[in-house]
């Protein structure tokens, strides 16, 4: 499997969560619950999802309709082939950025 945009490959088990396997690889993904689906912090986009088990009735009703655009949440989603999983950017580290960013458009 591949993690973006960290550009990291990792050998999963089969079976194992996403998650799991980007602790292996140490490739952060952001939790809370440690892997409960609780916090639905840990939501990723793998738009091929061929590699991956079907979403759990948990993993279905938290995501609400988000797995129509790809997303998946690390913690519930289990390898079963080769996947490549897109980490989205921390909404607050993305907030700063652009804000860094038109302070500099500003000088």
């Amino acid at each position: 499997m591949s993690f973006e945009p960290d550009n990291k490959s990792f050998q999963a088990k089969l079976g194992m969560s996403i998650l799991e396997a980007s602790r292996k690889a140490r490739v952060h993904i952001r939790t809370r619950c440690d892997g409960k689906a609780a916090c639905l912090m840990c939501k990723v986009i793998v738009p091929d999802q061929s590699g991956l088990a079907p979403l759990n009735t948990n993993e279905r009703l938290k995501l609400g309709g988000l797995q129509d655009q790809g997303y998946r949440l690390a913690c519930q989603a289990k390898v079963t082939g080769d996947v490549t999983v897109t980490i989205p950017e921390d909404p607050l580290k993305a907030a700063i950025r652009k804000q860094l960013e038109a302070q500099r458009e500003d000088d």
